[in-house]
């Protein structure tokens, strides 16, 4: 039963009150950082392949339980209208991958048989009574749990397969869909299929206004497979104006590019700017000037390692990114509790140590102010071994984060990466005003502190012998009390 317009309007109105707070939003004092719940947030997680809406066998109540419970803080979801097969990728139990009859949309099937996947047709004019309950389910779970929900609208078609199980693929619907290549499925050629997408973007906004966890995606991967950028401006445009009037405006995530890309041009609405495979994370300093949160939005095609994507999320956050999110392919339908043992083939890692590890980076870099920390790389003037990376973040004149690690990508931006682990020594010299610091190792693997010891330095380069390490260390390094 639909409630009267009234009393749904006077529950709008009402939602930023049930909540106690505002979206999470771009930091007021540092805008390629975020507030939520008045607090300075950095997003960092280990989260499952995108399947927890759109897969009926995935149990999102023990997820977030186990999310929760490892101090991750995001999830990103696709919305239902993209599928993959078993076979996508190599992933093993794919949860993007669900039977036809557990694939959850926003439409009915009806009694027309004929659907390519072999169930019966949707109805693009009705809505799914059970999806859009299970939306709100999943955001409200999640923010309950103090996690953000990201919520990816579209994401392009990478083979016929996928679009021929989409319920827009003309032969899938009752409503005469026009017979298109995927390559024009998420362009501005064909109102008809326009839209229909633009319905679900409304009323997908509409739904989830109420919640202060929720972030927009606009497209996966979009550069490839004909995504146009008219288009994605359209999608944020819609996003835009559907909340212009009501109570809450969510923030707005573009997918840039794989690797790195200047952005020279981004659209106004747009406050998230989405890399993936950000390794080494030069598009960081790329975009930096933009004044936006730079996030590295989706890991993988570098084996199983947990070292390699520790690396690359703490040489990320310490590069001034203000968003990592790993694919952590160790959560599947029935280990919701990421347990799943990943087969070596793969094409990506995930366990419960690798969230462990990410934990002791969000609490590293909860210990500073970092919203009025800025990339000062070049202030590591010396003794980095010529086979590792350092970066540093720094609040001058008070505290001081550095990353130092040995792992690097084998062919460029290729996918393939490389970590040292034998053990080894340096001294760094670090160019910070004189003054008393506190001095603090961090070994990032085990999350072990080494004893905090004092320093008095009187000026010009301050040198540092590190202990012993292997892989990566970090320093928490501040101007003593």
């Amino acid at each position: 039963m639909t409630p009267p317009r009234n009393l749904r309007c006077l529950v709008l109105l009402l939602a930023p009150l049930a909540f106690g707070a505002q979206p999470i939003r771009l930091h007021p004092d540092n805008p390629r950082y975020f507030e939520f719940r008045g607090k300075p947030f950095l997003v960092v997680t280990s989260a499952e392949h995108y399947g927890a809406l759109l897969n009926a066998d995935f149990n999102y109540q023990r997820y977030f339980e186990g999310l929760a419970a490892s101090g991750m803080r995001m999830t990103r979801f696709f919305t239902g209208v993209y599928r993959e097969s078993p076979e996508s990728f190599g992933i093993a139990r794919n949860t993007l991958a669900p039977t036809a009859d557990r694939f959850i949309t926003p439409y009915p099937r009806t009694a027309v048989p004929g659907a390519a996947d072999g169930g019966n047709k949707w109805d693009l004019t009705r809505w799914n009574l059970r999806y859009w309950e299970r939306l709100k389910d999943i955001v409200k779970t999640a923010s309950d749990r103090g996690i953000i929900t990201q919520v990816v609208l579209f994401c392009t078609y990478y083979d016929d397969s996928m679009w021929k199980a989409n319920p827009f693929f003309a032969g899938n619907n009752v409503n005469g869909t026009p017979d298109v290549p995927r390559t024009e499925v998420l362009t501005l050629k064909h109102p008809e299929l326009l839209r229909y997408q633009e319905a679900l973007v409304r009323r997908i906004v509409t739904e989830l206004n109420e919640f202060d966890n929720v972030t927009y995606e606009i497209c996966n991967e979009p550069y490839f497979h004909g995504v146009t950028l008219e288009w994605q401006r359209r999608i944020a445009q819609i996003v835009a104006d559907t909340e212009r009037n009501l109570p809450n405006k969510h923030l707005i995530a573009q997918n840039i590019a794989n690797f790195a890309q200047p952005v020279a041009d981004p659209d106004p609405n747009v406050s998230i700017l989405h890399f993936h495979y950000a390794r080494p994370p030069v598009t960081v300093a790329m975009n930096y000037g933009l004044n936006r949160v730079i996030g590295f939005d989706e890991t993988g095609f570098d084996g199983t390692l947990d070292a390699v994507y520790r690396i690359q999320a703490w040489d990320f956050i310490l590069a001034g990114g203000g968003h990592y999110n790993h694919l952590d392919y160790s959560f599947t339908a029935g280990h919701e509790d990421g347990a799943f043992p990943i087969p070596a083939t793969q094409p990506g890692g995930g366990s419960p140590a690798l969230r462990k590890q990410l934990k002791t980076l969000i609490d590293f870099m909860d210990r500073f102010d970092f919203v009025r920390m800025a990339p000062r790389d070049e202030w590591i003037a010396a003794g980095v071994p010529g086979d590792a990376s350092a970066r540093m973040l720094a609040e001058p004149g008070r505290a001081y984060a550095l990353y130092l690690h040995h792992g690097k990508p084998l062919r460029g931006y290729q996918p393939a990466y490389a970590v040292k682990t034998a053990r080894a020594r340096a001294s760094l010299a670090l160019n910070v005003p004189a003054g008393r610091y506190a001095v603090r190792w961090l070994h990032p693997g085990s999350g072990k502190a080494e004893p905090e010891a004092h320093v008095e330095h009187s000026g010009g380069l301050l040198w540092l012998t590190t202990p012993e390490y292997a892989t990566d260390l970090a320093l928490d390094l501040r101007i003593a009390p």
